[in-house]
């Protein structure tokens, strides 16, 4: 149950990011950085991983847009 959470906060993270790869719009991943954070928690807890590996994806990808944009743009 917990990774089907993780999951359903992976795929919620997706467009997030997108959003947030669009020039001047990067600062909206430190709002949306929480939503795989969380659901990488829920994704440790859970039996499977696949829920983990997919929010540490996006995550990952979200931050390297905040360092890429100096972490506004």
């Amino acid at each position: 149950m917990l990774n089907l959470l993780s999951l359903i906060l992976g795929i919620v993270g997706i467009p997030l990011l997108i959003i947030g790869l669009v020039p001047f719009f990067g600062w909206t991943n430190w709002i949306w950085l929480i939503v795989p954070a969380v659901g990488a928690i829920l994704g440790a807890v859970s039996s499977s991983n696949s829920g983990f590996k997919l929010n540490l994806v996006v995550g990952a990808i979200m931050v390297i847009r905040l360092m890429l944009g100096g972490g506004i743009f």
